[in-house]
């Protein structure tokens, strides 16, 4: 059954939305990913957000913040690095995208 778009409205995705440039919504659909891959790690390691702060040499709410997809590329990598992440598992989960 065809979904019902209320009037007025129309359909389409999130880069047609923000305007971006095919590179633009690649690099956003990274970030979700190393992010989503941050905070997995994380908790599979039952660590705090202040207890990977502490690893990376920065704050809790900076790791908040690089979990919700809001950090730098290079912050992300940090934190999974310190999370033992291998250079060929973040290889993988970026050739995802």
């Amino acid at each position: 059954m065809a979904k019902k778009i209320p009037k007025g409205w129309t359909e389409g995705g999130v880069q047609e939305l923000l305007g971006l440039t095919e590179a633009e919504a690649v690099i956003v659909e990274m970030r979700l990913q190393l992010a989503e891959c941050v905070r997995e790690k994380r908790r599979a390691r039952h660590l705090t957000q202040a207890q990977l702060a502490s690893r990376i040499r920065s704050t809790q709410p900076r790791v908040a913040k690089l979990e919700q997809a809001e950090g730098s590329v290079e912050m992300l990598l940090r934190a999974l690095f310190a999370l033992g992440t291998s250079r060929k598992e973040i290889g993988r989960l970026i050739g995802a995208t």
